[in-house]
C-alpha cells in the first residue's frame, strides 16, 4: 500500500467526477472548438467553459468588474501578469515566500525593462513576514505588490488584509498567487482590492493537470499586453489580440475537456465546503504535528498561532530532505515532496539551503490513519538516521 502526501504539488487522487467529466467530453464527440463557429459542436463547448468561468468567479465571490481567464498551469497565470502589466523602470515590492513562477519573471524583467523589485523577508523561526518592512520597501516607483497567498513550504497564510490595506494606501496594483489557497482556504474578491487572483486547476480544485486561471479586474485589458498572440475566432484580419478579456488572454484552442474536469473538481469543493476543507485537512496537519513535535531530532518549521494551509515542512536534523525521502518512499511506501519547492528565498529564509525540507501535504483523500503510518514511520527513521 502506498500513501500519497505531496498534495502541494498536485492533488494525485481526484474525485472520479472529475475524470468523467474528462472522458465523457472527449467521448461524447460533441464538443467541437468554442467561439469557433454557430453549430451546436462549437456553441457546446462555449456554453460549457462558460459556465466554468462563472463556478470560478462564485467560488471567490468576484463581482462583475472580474474576468475568468483560462491558462494551463498558475505559472501561466503569474507570467502573464507580471509580464503583461508591469512597464520599464517600475519597482515591484515581493516576498521570500514566493515561488519560482514570480520570482524569475521578476529577475527576466530586471534585465529586459530594468524593472526593480524589493523581497520583503520573513522570520528564521516561523518563516512569517515582516509586514513593518513590506510599507519601508514603497516608493514612488511603486506600482505592484506581488504577493503569495499561501507558502508551499511552511504552509503559512498570508495575512490577506493587511496586504490589502497597504495596497490600498499606496494605491498599488495588487497580485496574488493563489496557488496553495484556492479550494482549500476561504478567498473572497467581493471588496474589489485585489486585481489578479492566479490559480491552478490541479492542486486543491481536484482538477486536471494542465488548467488554471486568472480572475482579474476587466479595466486591466487597456494596460494588459498578452504574452501569447494568435489565433481568436473573431477579429482575423486585425493585426493584435484582441483587447477583450478573456480573449485577450485566451490565444489559440482551450482545453475544453481539461476545463470541464475542472469544473467538476469545484463541483466537488463546493459540495464539501471551503471551510469544511480547510478545517479537514488542517485536522490532519495537527495531528501529524502533534505526533512529532516532541521528537528532539525532528525540526519543524513555520508559525503554528495563526491559519495555515494543509502543508508541514520538517527535517531530520541535519539529514539530507532527498536521503529521508527516499527511504521513506521505499521503506514506508510514502511518498512526499523533498528539497526545495521551487521557492529558494524561503529555504534561505529558514536556513535550509543545504538540506531543502521534508514537506507532507494533505488532501480531503487523506485519512487519519495515514497520517498515524507516517507519524510512526518519521519517528523511527529519526532514531536511525541520527544513530
Amino acid at each position: 500500500m502506498s500513501i500519497y502526501f505531496d498534495n502541494a504539488a498536485t492533488t494525485a487522487i481526484k474525485p472520479k467526477e472529475v475524470a468523467q467529466a474528462v472522458y465523457e467530453t472527449l467521448l461524447s464527440g460533441e464538443f467541437g472548438n468554442p467561439a469557433r463557429g454557430s453549430h451546436d459542436f462549437s456553441l457546446n463547448s462555449f456554453r460549457d467553459v462558460s459556465m466554468v468561468r462563472q463556478q470560478i468567479k462564485e467560488l471567490l465571490k468576484a463581482s462583475d468588474q472580474y474576468e475568468v481567464a483560462f491558462t494551463n498551469n498558475a505559472t501561466v497565470s503569474l507570467n502573464m501578469m507580471i509580464k503583461g502589466l508591469i512597464g520599464e523602470g517600475e519597482h515591484v515590492v515581493t516576498t521570500s515566500w514566493e515561488h519560482n513562477a514570480v520570482l524569475r519573471p521578476l529577475y527576466q524583467l530586471a534585465e529586459e525593462k530594468k524593472v526593480t523589485f524589493d523581497v520583503v523577508p520573513s522570520d528564521l523561526k516561523t518563516g512569517m513576514l515582516d509586514f513593518d518592512f513590506l510599507e519601508k520597501t514603497i516608493k514612488k516607483e511603486t506600482t505592484t505588490l506581488l504577493i503569495t497567498h499561501g507558502s508551499n513550504v511552511t504552509g503559512n497564510i498570508m495575512d490577506l488584509k493587511r496586504v490589502k490595506k497597504i495596497a490600498q494606501k499606496h494605491q498599488l496594483r495588487l497580485i496574488i498567487d493563489g496557488s496553495q489557497t484556492m479550494g482549500q482556504y476561504p478567498v473572497s474578491l467581493e471588496d474589489g482590492i485585489i486585481d489578479a487572483f492566479c490559480f491552478t486547476g490541479h492542486k486543491s480544485l481536484y482538477g486536471p493537470t494542465g488548467t488554471g486561471g486568472i480572475c482579474l479586474k476587466r479595466e486591466l485589458e487597456k494596460d494588459l499586453t498578452p504574452l501569447i498572440s494568435g489565433g481568436d475566432g473573431m477579429q482575423t484580419f486585425s493585426k493584435i489580440q484582441p483587447r477583450e478579456l478573456p480573449v485577450l488572454l485566451e490565444a489559440g484552442t482551450l482545453n475544453v475537456a481539461g476545463i470541464k474536469g475542472l469544473g467538476a473538481g469545484i463541483d466537488y469543493v463546493n459540495q464539501r465546503g471551503v471551510k469544511a476543507i480547510h478545517q479537514y485537512v488542517n485536522d490532519l496537519a495537527n495531528v501529524f504535528i502533534s505526533g512529532i513535535k516532541d521528537n528532539p531530532l525532528i525540526e519543524i518549521y513555520g508559525d503554528f498561532t495563526a491559519e495555515r494551509a494543509g502543508v508541514v515542512s520538517i527535517n531530520l536534523k541535519n539529514i539530507d530532505s532527498a536521503t529521508v525521502s527516499d527511504v521513506l518512499w521505499e521503506d514506508y511506501g510514502i511518498a512526499i515532496r523533498p528539497g526545495y519547492h521551487c521557492a529558494p528565498l524561503m529555504h534561505e529564509a529558514l536556513g535550509t539551503k543545504d538540506q531543502g525540507t521534508l514537506r507532507f501535504s494533505f488532501s480531503t483523500f487523506n485519512t487519519l490513519e495515514e497520517v498515524e503510518v507516517a507519524i510512526k514511520a518519521i519517528n523511527e527513521l529519526s532514531k536511525e538516521v541520527t544513530a
